[in-house]
């Protein structure tokens, strides 16, 4: 069941033409000294992956797209990944097999589809699963696993050599690496980490709940708020007082309603019709008043032209006795001209002028006829205002006796009573009153018994999950010591054969998963140097080694190797017994695994029975761009130290 992984091909598609490298060996060493790219190839194949590797200049500024032909499982893809910086967030997929061309994928494993999506499912996985920490009341849901995280199992970079085993050091990715290591081993599944997420989900929403339970009950207990059982107790009171109240109030409604007899009915309609006539009336007042205002106003404008037509004959009387001499217009004698018989003498046209003209007379008489006739109507309508306005009083007077008598007929039945419906009234208002104010105290305590209610269901299911994980995690036990035990066995033979010093005692733990070296943490043993290294080769050869004798793992059976020999100096004898190591392994189970192995140069006494790509500054990784020298070549590694 162990997933086959072979990098086949790798193709740098550079602005000289195209650079490729195949891998058909079990194992592959790529020698050469510092600076010809043998460190800028794998990590241009962990960039072409998808993954954020680290590109050197040549590679950004000469290549325009990084190609690499995996198999993975059963499938075979050809990932074609741009150096771009824009273009290099979509991934061109091929499938090898049935040379169709898939829809671009994203470099980012949070877009759909991913390669990082598309390489888990190769593998077995789902590309959703997270790893939640493990540390108790952990709250955080988890990081999402990615295929980097799983690459970090089968790449090794320089820079981490002889200082860390898989990012160890790297607190913060503790969970995810413990999850992807026993993803691999099978000692975990998606179900068992989905339940782990769920559980430190349900942990985040316990504290929540205890959280705010307690806020709530703090403010309660701050303000001296009633208890649930006492507000309950008083809000029973506070309705029975209602009840009673609202009882009160019927009975004096009944006892204070309007008198029923028929006499009183009776002065009840005259008093209706009293006041419908009384607004009759008064709107007939208004409207007498409004029309004898009109018929005012239009009898000043009759006066006004009777008394224009006055003016006007009168000035014509006034203008026909005069005798012009001179035209009053320009000044000149009128004396000295002939004037015709009959003609005006002022302008010598016929004299039209006669007394008395009978068309003024006519509108005289018109004009005076109608200001006697609005004095007869002004004088009707003052009588009809004077006589409305008596029975406006009338009704008035009317309207007032017949209420001053109902109320009198009442007054003896109401007042006597006013008071206790006054009191009757005040104590059905508090009781209503004391509820609301009881109701708001026990939607508090209502709150609190939700909250608490949540928290309880809340911890029920937290603890039924971990109940769940514990009976998971029991059934693989024999199988988590198994791999452990062959993991310590095997660790042990190879730090023998390799020839470790100062190693007396070490095995693998069984919980993080990394070497224990005389009781303590490898990274206590030696903060780096060949120590670091050999450990490094040692465990990474072990696991491969395990993983391809059981056949029964999710394990990769794949390793990228950078520099070995890089902290190991003159230390010939550990030198040739890690690339036997490596010989060894890759012999024992031919064609089961594969391992790439970058170095400086290789030991003399190592046989040479596997497959050597080597190279120097005029035959460099990047063939087609030519190399500026050892004395400008800026490694990356030391571009990651500084």
């Amino acid at each position: 069941m162990t997933t086959t992984f072979r990098l086949n091909a790798v193709i740098l598609d550079t602005v000289e033409g195209p650079v490729r490298y195949t891998f058909p060996a079990d194992l592959t060493i790529l020698a050469g000294p510092t600076g010809v790219g043998k460190t800028t190839l794998l990590e241009a194949v962990k960039f072409g992956f998808g993954c954020d590797g680290m590109l050197a200049p040549v590679i950004t500024e000469s290549v325009h797209d990084i190609s690499v032909d995996v198999t993975v499982g059963a499938e075979r893809y050809l990932l074609v990944r741009s150096v771009d910086a824009v273009k290099r967030r979509a991934v061109r997929v091929t499938d090898v097999k049935t040379r169709e061309r898939l829809p671009d994928h994203g470099a980012d494993a949070r877009e759909s589809p991913s390669v990082s999506g598309l390489l888990m499912r190769a593998l077995g996985f789902a590309e959703d699963m997270r790893a939640a920490a493990r540390t108790a009341g952990s709250t955080n849901a988890g990081a999402r696993i990615t295929f980097a995280d799983v690459f970090s199992y089968l790449y090794v970079p320089q820079a981490d050599m002889n200082r860390d085993i898989a990012r160890s050091q790297d607190t913060y990715l503790a969970p995810k690496r413990k999850a992807v290591f026993e993803l691999l081993f099978g000692l975990t599944d998606e179900a068992v980490l989905a339940l782990r997420s769920e559980l430190t989900t349900l942990n985040r929403q316990v504290d929540d709940a205890r959280r705010e339970t307690a806020t709530i009950r703090d403010f309660l207990s701050t303000t001296n708020t009633t208890s649930k059982q006492e507000a309950l107790s008083a809000q029973g009171d506070a309705r029975n007082a209602q009840i009673a109240a609202e009882a009160s109030l019927r009975v004096l409604r009944n006892e204070i309603s309007p008198v029923a007899d028929r006499e009183t009915q009776v002065i009840r309609d005259l008093l209706y019709d009293a006041e419908r006539r009384l607004a009759e009336a008064k709107a007939t007042v208004q409207a007498l008043i409004r029309q004898r205002a009109d018929l005012t106003a239009e009898r000043r404008r009759v006066e006004g032209d009777l008394a224009r037509l006055h003016r006007m004959r009168d000035a014509g009387d006034r203008i026909a006795n005069i005798e012009f001499v001179t035209c009053p217009r320009c000044l000149q004698s009128l004396t000295d001209r002939a004037v015709p018989e009959g003609a005006c003498r002022l302008c010598l046209q016929p004299d039209p002028v006669t007394p008395d003209s009978d068309t003024d007379q006519y509108e005289q008489r018109q004009l005076t006829g109608q200001l006697h006739e609005m004095s007869d109507q002004l004088a009707l309508l003052t009588e009809q205002l004077a006589a409305t306005s008596v029975a406006v009083a009338e009704r008035e007077g009317l309207v007032k006796d017949l209420t001053a008598t109902i109320e009198q007929r009442t007054s003896t039945r109401v007042s006597p009573r006013l008071q206790a419906f006054t009191d009757a009234s005040t104590s059905l208002a508090y009781a209503q009153a004391r509820q609301r104010e009881l109701e708001g105290v026990l939607r508090q305590w209502d709150r609190v018994d939700d909250l608490t209610t949540a928290e309880q269901q809340r911890t029920a299911e937290r603890d039924r999950v971990n109940a769940e994980i514990q009976r998971r995690e029991a059934a693989i036990d024999e199988r988590r010591h198994a791999i452990i035990d062959a993991l310590t066995a095997e660790f042990n033979r190879a730090l023998r054969s390799i020839g470790v010093p100062s190693i007396k005692t070490a095995h693998i733990h069984p919980t993080n998963y990394l070497p224990i070296l005389n009781g303590q943490p490898y990274t206590k043993v030696s903060r780096g140097g060949g120590i670091i290294t050999a450990v490094q080769i040692a465990y990474w050869t072990s696991i491969l080694y395990v993983v391809v004798s059981r056949g029964d793992t999710y394990y990769p059976s794949f390793l990228l190797i950078d520099s070995p020999r890089m902290a190991l100096n003159s230390a010939t004898g550990i030198s040739a017994a890690l690339y036997s190591r490596l010989r060894d392994l890759a012999a024992a189970r031919p064609g089961k695994l594969q391992m790439i192995v970058a170095d400086n140069e290789l030991p003399e006494v190592v046989e040479r029975d596997f497959a050597e790509l080597d190279f120097d500054y005029p035959h460099p990784t990047v063939a087609t761009i030519a190399h500026p020298g050892p004395n400008a070549v800026q490694t990356l590694g030391d571009r990651t130290d500084s």
